[in-house]
């Protein structure tokens, strides 16, 4: 029997609401879900979701694999909010990597790739909906051909993405809408909305498609 961890951070499990109710389909591995890396010691594979902390050395040597899954293509783009990002310079095709978790920030060797395709459409629950699908994808076809897999080194220049933060919702009133739309695209309207100031005072924008249900 495989003993296989799922990892969540508590301030951004998001992805938790998109588990896959037949995610653990193989009879010979045990999946288990921690908010904690210190109770998870000697498993064979832990997935790390969404977590916002660097992990330390000690946690990835207590466990055979450590994986995270990181939404640019390697080595361009490591660090923070890297699909927001490459909506914002424009991109609608958006590599995802599977790869080993490491001290170096992001620099884990790849073991398997998948890209994200977007319309240009999507505002941030679909967005959201969408990086869920394909992670927890990445995901199963790991877990489908385990304890069988490949990996490689990252080649090439290293880019690096900042944490974001609320003021980056700010929207510049001087821009057009349709300039300002890939910033509206990924704001989330209730913990970080869009919002402009006129004359000292803040204005809050939310974005919603039409046939949106209140």
């Amino acid at each position: 029997m495989y003993k296989f961890a799922i990892l969540f951070d508590k301030k951004n499990d998001w992805l938790k609401q998109y588990l896959p109710e037949n995610l653990n389909f193989r009879h010979d591995i045990e999946t288990s879900f921690f908010y904690d890396e210190k109770n998870i010691k000697k498993f064979d594979v832990v997935f790390v979701l969404g977590f916002t902390r660097i992990l330390k050395n000690d946690f990835l040597k207590a466990n055979n694999q450590v994986l995270i899954i990181h939404e640019s293509n390697l080595p361009n783009g490591k660090g923070f909010s890297p699909l927001q990002w490459q909506i914002l310079e424009g991109k609608d095709e958006i590599v995802f990597s599977l790869l080993e978790a490491s001290e170096e920030f992001d620099s884990g060797d790849i073991i398997d790739q998948i890209e994200l395709k977007l319309d240009g459409t999507e505002l941030y629950d679909e967005i959201r909906s969408k990086q869920a699908r394909l992670t927890f994808k990445l995901i199963e076809r790991f877990i489908k051909n385990y304890p069988s897999f490949k990996k490689k080194k990252q080649n090439g220049e290293s880019t690096f993405y900042r944490r974001r933060n609320t003021s980056d919702s700010q929207l510049d009133i001087n821009l057009t809408i349709k300039e300002l739309f890939p910033l509206l695209r990924i704001v989330n309207n209730k913990d970080w909305p869009g919002f402009f100031k006129i004359n000292g005072v803040e204005y809050i924008v939310k974005i919603y498609k039409r046939n949106h249900e209140s």
